[in-house]
């Protein structure tokens, strides 16, 4: 059944025509869709669209299920390439205007990181914290929706959800239809490794390096690198990043000292450090530290004992320290109005030199971006702090989750269909290949780690050289900046094989009739035809009118059909293929490697993809 927030969401947002006209439902699992066109439906869901994005936005669930299974898919820009990547976060009031904002983030994220994918993002409506056997089976009946996007949407873990899922969707959808699944599927565990937590820490150690670059700029010019040892840190959001930044940099920088962290129940201090090894055995066993910590360490010392305990996680925020890093699900950790519902005002913050954003902190809506402006003209202008953007810094997550698909699973150890979502089957076929799968897993973790390194590295590099050159440019801006050029070199570098779609095929023996319905059950208006799994010609809607405008409706697609093809390789490039439909007076063709049909493009595609931004832009 939908969920409840969910379906009060959608009734009071849309107008019940178009949940009415809009909804298509397959063996009872139900799909609201919107793409880049539905501007103003779009604006009623809270998302504003501009020349980058959604190109998907999809309400799904399950209306056949006892439990309520549903939430939201976004698709942003597959500029990048195809498929998108982003995480699922599970939580009970998530909306797709929250969704669109972290998808968007994958998108900067992705063309940062350079890597071949665009940026998604899904949400489950549901709670935390469910019995085990209720939150897999939510997770699995969430696979089976997402199903329909697996072409253009791959998922990894975020927020209330984690690598254990990822392997409950590969069950369900197959081994490269998630990213960031166990060891035992070939994964390479964005949680369980710190993925991006050691892309904070690349960034921390490069901007060590280069910030004295930074005294160029006035609010800059007495800054000071601190020796390791006197190297504090602070933490906000002691879990799947935070934590792991924490062990990471007590293993890399052994002097160096967090001095503060904080979770939902509240956040210790101490001036001289905190004992890491220890919280972070302790957030591995319990998940929240503090208030544990508290009761367990601290209250029968008292006042003596040298870590402070405060209730009121946010107070962290006034604490002084070299660098802060924001690693909790919080948008706004620092806002200059109270009405911008930040963790702090920037006139009570602690004193720091840098903030490394290991937690998703951007969003596309004007309101947002306006309140992070306000911000960095007081932090990064006025008080003279570096500020290095989330998707500049955390993308180590998506980095290692994308090795599942850039070193290829081989073909010889891909789940066979017939096995898919029955768990135990699964489970034997793994264990029958698991050193396979050890060695695929430690092969794609050595190619994240140096992926990871290289990126970060120059990210931190690149950003500092814009700032250094323009004075007036905010870090907001110049990391956008980066992203946005990426994006754009990549869009221009667009082949076929990029945004092609698949194409119906039929069999050269096939009636015209056969031809007809293929047509109407896949929405096409262009057939493959093939013979011993090559292309020997393609059908048109035209073609099937012409033959029941002259009475053939009996005969094979051999005898209606145009058998010399004029196709595309899928490295053509976009503009090429624009100049083959302009030659040849033809709006679609299908894309052909050595005879194998691999999908098909047309003009229609061509135009929603890029004529509405070509005229945005």
């Amino acid at each position: 059944m939908i969920p409840k927030a969910m379906d009060r969401f959608l009734k009071e947002r849309l107008p019940e025509i178009t949940l009415k006209n809009r909804l298509k439902k397959e063996d009872g699992k139900c799909y609201l869709e919107f793409s880049n066109i539905d501007e103003q439906l779009l604006s009623r869901l809270g998302i504003i669209r501009d020349s980058l994005g959604p190109q998907l936005v999809a309400c799904i669930w399950d209306e056949t299920s006892k439990l309520e299974i549903g939430g939201f898919v976004v698709v942003d820009n597959l500029s990048m390439g195809k498929p998108s990547m982003g995480g699922i976060r599970m939580l009970p009031n998530i909306t797709p205007s929250d969704i669109h904002n972290l998808a968007r983030g994958m998108t900067l994220k992705n063309a940062a990181a350079n890597l071949p994918y665009g940026g998604g993002k899904s949400g489950i409506v549901a709670e935390r914290d469910l019995p085990l056997e209720i939150h897999e089976e939510i997770v699995r009946g969430f696979a089976r929706l997402i199903r329909r996007y697996k072409e253009i949407y791959v998922p990894g873990p975020d927020v209330g959800t984690n690598d254990a899922d990822m392997k409950l969707i590969a069950i369900e959808n197959g081994l490269d239809s998630a990213v960031s699944k166990t060891a035992d599927m070939g994964g390479n565990r964005i949680d369980e490794l710190g993925a991006a937590a050691g892309g904070v820490v690349t960034a921390l150690q490069t901007l060590l390096e280069i910030l004295p670059r930074m005294r160029v700029l006035s609010q800059f010019e007495n800054i000071e690198i601190p020796e390791s040892k006197d190297l504090t840190i602070l933490i906000q959001g002691f879990g799947a990043v935070g934590a792991h930044v924490a062990r990471i940099l007590r293993s890399s920088i052994p002097e160096v000292k967090v001095i503060g962290i904080s979770d939902l129940e509240g956040y210790l201090y101490n001036e001289f450090g905190l004992p890491i090894e220890d919280l972070f055995d302790l957030w591995h066993e319990k998940g929240l530290v503090t208030n544990i910590y508290f009761k367990q360490k601290m209250l029968s010392q008292g006042y003596k004992h040298p870590v402070k305990f405060s209730t009121n996680s946010n107070d962290l925020l006034r604490e002084d320290a070299f660098c802060f890093i924001p690693a909790a699900p919080i948008f706004n950790y620092l806002g200059v109005r109270p009405s911008d519902n930040a963790s702090m005002i920037v006139d009570h913050m602690g004193k720091w030199n840098i903030i490394i954003e290991g937690a998703n902190t951007y969003s596309p809506d004007p309101n947002r971006k306006a309140a992070r402006t306000r911000m960095e003209q007081i932090v990064y202008r006025e008080k003279g702090v570096m500020i290095a953007n989330d998707y500049l810094v955390n993308s180590g997550g998506v980095i290692f989750a994308a090795q599942e698909h850039i070193v290829k699973t081989p073909e010889h150890i891909q789940i066979p269909e017939k096995l898919l979502g029955k768990k135990d089957a699964v489970n034997k076929w793994l264990k029958d290949h698991s050193d396979e799968f050890v060695q695929l897993s430690q092969k794609r973790l050595r190619a994240g780690e140096e992926y990871r390194k290289n990126v970060i590295h120059h990210n931190m590099i690149e950003l500092v050289d814009i700032l250094t050159k323009s004075p007036d440019t905010l870090p907001s801006q110049a990391a956008e900046q980066i992203s946005l050029q990426r994006l754009k070199v990549k869009e221009n570098e667009l082949t076929a094989k990029d945004i092609m779609i698949s194409i119906p095929i039929i069999e050269v023996d096939s009636t015209i009739q056969e031809a007809a319905k293929s047509m109407i059950d896949n929405n096409s208006g262009i057939i493959a035809v093939i013979s011993n799994e090559k292309l020997v010609g393609v059908v048109t809607d035209w073609d099937i009118t012409k033959a029941s405008a002259e009475g053939v409706c009996d005969a094979s697609v051999n005898e209606i059909m145009t058998k010399d093809v004029i196709s595309a390789s899928p490295n053509l490039s976009i503009l090429d293929i624009v100049r083959e439909f302009e030659q040849y007076q033809i709006s679609a063709m299908p894309i052909v490697l050595e005879g194998k049909v691999l999908g098909k493009i047309s003009s229609d595609l061509i135009a929603q993809r890029y004529i509405l931004n070509f005229l945005q832009d």
